[in-house]
C-alpha cells in the first residue's frame, strides 16, 4: 500500500524537455534525484527565490543538477519548474 503522506513529483514542460535531452543513464539519475526531493519536501533548498506571485521557490544543487521547485502542500506535490546542468 502506498504511503499516504508521500508527495509526488510534477514536472513542467521545460523540465521534461531537459530530461528527454539527456542520455538514458542521466535521465534515470535526474528522475531518482527528483524522487528524493519529493521524499523529503520539508527540506530546505540551497537558496530561495520568489516568483511573480510571491511564492517561495526552492533551488537545490544535487550533484551536477540544479533543481528549481515549489511545494504544493494542499495537493501533496513537488512542482519542479526547472532543471539545469551546472
Amino acid at each position: 500500500m502506498a504511503e499516504s503522506s508521500r508527495y509526488s513529483c510534477c514536472f513542467s514542460t521545460e523540465s521534461v524537455t531537459f530530461v528527454l535531452g539527456l542520455a538514458k543513464q542521466k535521465q534515470r539519475k535526474v528522475l531518482d534525484l527528483a524522487e528524493g526531493i519529493s521524499a523529503a519536501p520539508q527540506s530546505i533548498g540551497d537558496f530561495q527565490t520568489t516568483d511573480a506571485s510571491g511564492r517561495a521557490i526552492e533551488n537545490l544543487l544535487i550533484e551536477e543538477f540544479l533543481f528549481t521547485y515549489w511545494i504544493d502542500h494542499a495537493t501533496r506535490e513537488v512542482q519542479i519548474t526547472e532543471i539545469l546542468k551546472v
